[in-house]
């Protein structure tokens, strides 16, 4: 599941709405919103995107809340490394083998370390 698709799926827990019914209200098939709660499909397009902030009935923050997080959702992701540090891909191969074994709590440390040591490199 994709961060973007966990929100979307609380959001429609929080409202008692089905897939099919969510769908059908936004133009698509119940099979595509369910492949991008679980993260098979990529980024929504912008109109579907907006058509999901539009259902939800969600502004300013929360709509942009969504669209940071579908930005950040696509399962797939490529790191270029070209002209970094050789430590930066090293690392960027680590993660790809590594990721899948990782727990949740594991997965949130790395990403506080990441992001501490990026603003105290000025990186953030």
């Amino acid at each position: 599941m994709t961060p973007f698709g966990q929100r979307m799926r609380q959001l429609r827990a929080e409202r008692k709405v089905s897939l099919k019914t969510m769908a059908d209200e936004i133009g698509v098939s119940s099979s595509y919103l369910s492949a991008l709660e679980h993260g098979r499909r990529g980024t929504p397009s912008w109109l579907t995107l907006q058509r999901i902030i539009a259902y939800f009935n969600v502004i300013w923050d929360d709509a942009e809340e969504l669209q940071r997080l579908a930005e950040r959702s696509h399962p797939r992701v490529v790191v270029d490394t070209a002209g970094l540090d050789p430590a930066a891909t090293e690392l960027a191969h680590l993660i790809a083998d590594k990721i899948g074994r990782l727990g949740p709590k594991s997965l949130r440390d790395i990403k506080k370390a990441v992001l501490d040591a990026a603003r105290r490199d000025g990186a953030a």
